[in-house]
């Protein structure tokens, strides 16, 4: 049924709007005691058809690979970042003009009678998603269809917290990465479903990194799989945030962690800047 699923953009697409809506009918899309402040980020998660090497296109998620420039450089992530508060407080006020995501999304007109408030963080966070894609990949925002909010993430080592926007790219197929991002890197879901491409994750820390954490290595699920020339691993708060997505919309479950293969890596000493 998933896999008959992925062959028909239109109703996936569909699916994933009303399985968004019913979880953010569950809970609040915004805390309580949300503050707007630079902990506070959004990404774009951003879908579409995509094809590779020739084939033919299939569902997939478009992530960025971080470059040397950036710290935390070689993960995958999706684009995004922080508010700019002098442009992404104006750009939010036309989210929902015509052409722009929110105009198409069909839950906004309820959002903003019933929900206001959440309302008006939402579109913050479009704005922020869809400028820093703009900025990271060139990916042109009229071209988005806005599908609907997952539920916030906390990253472990920053105090930070994330919102993913998830949207579908209808046409635009060529991205131009800027100095902060080494490429970008399509993953099907076809790859994601495959319980097969889950790995444990083993970490060892440099040494300043093992004082302030006080202990030598970490173990985290993940996920790997071979891009071109090259494997990728997908792992952090963006496979966790690639997780709660699946599994809300597919009902994935990956291998409990105790029974996959081990994969090691050595953690850089610049991998968290300078500091």
């Amino acid at each position: 049924m998933i896999l008959d699923l992925l062959k028909k953009p239109h109703d996936l697409k569909n699916h994933i709007i009303r399985v968004l809506e019913n979880k953010n009918r569950e809970e609040r899309f915004v805390p309580e005691n949300h503050i707007s402040s630079p902990t506070v980020s959004s990404v774009l998660f951003l879908l579409g058809n995509y094809s590779q090497n020739g084939k033919s296109p299939e569902a997939s998620i478009v992530l960025n690979k971080r470059s040397k420039k950036v710290t935390q450089s070689g993960d995958l992530c999706f684009p995004g970042g922080v508010i700019t508060p002098c442009l992404d407080y104006h750009l939010a006020k036309i989210m929902a003009f015509p052409g722009l995501p929110l105009s198409g999304w069909p839950y906004w007109s309820l959002w903003k009678k019933n929900r206001p408030e959440e309302a008006r963080w939402l579109s913050l966070m479009m704005a922020i998603s869809l400028r820093e894609s703009f900025e990271e990949m060139r990916l042109n925002p009229l071209g988005v269809k806005f599908l609907g909010p997952l539920p916030s993430h906390r990253l472990r080592m920053f105090k930070k917290e994330i919102y993913p926007m998830v949207g579908w790219g209808s046409y635009q197929k060529r991205f131009f990465p800027n100095g902060e991002v080494d490429k970008i890197v399509i993953v099907p879901f076809r790859l994601l479903l495959n319980p097969d491409n889950y790995v444990r994750f083993r970490i060892s820390y440099p040494l300043k990194v093992k004082q302030k954490l006080n202990r030598d290595f970490d173990e985290f699920p993940c996920f790997i799989f071979q891009n071109q020339k090259e494997k990728e691993i997908l792992w952090g708060v963006t496979f966790r945030i690639v997780m709660a997505f699946i599994s809300l919309v597919f009902g994935f479950k990956m291998p409990d962690m105790g029974s996959l293969d081990v994969v090691s890596a050595v953690l850089r000493e610049n991998y968290l800047g300078n500091s």
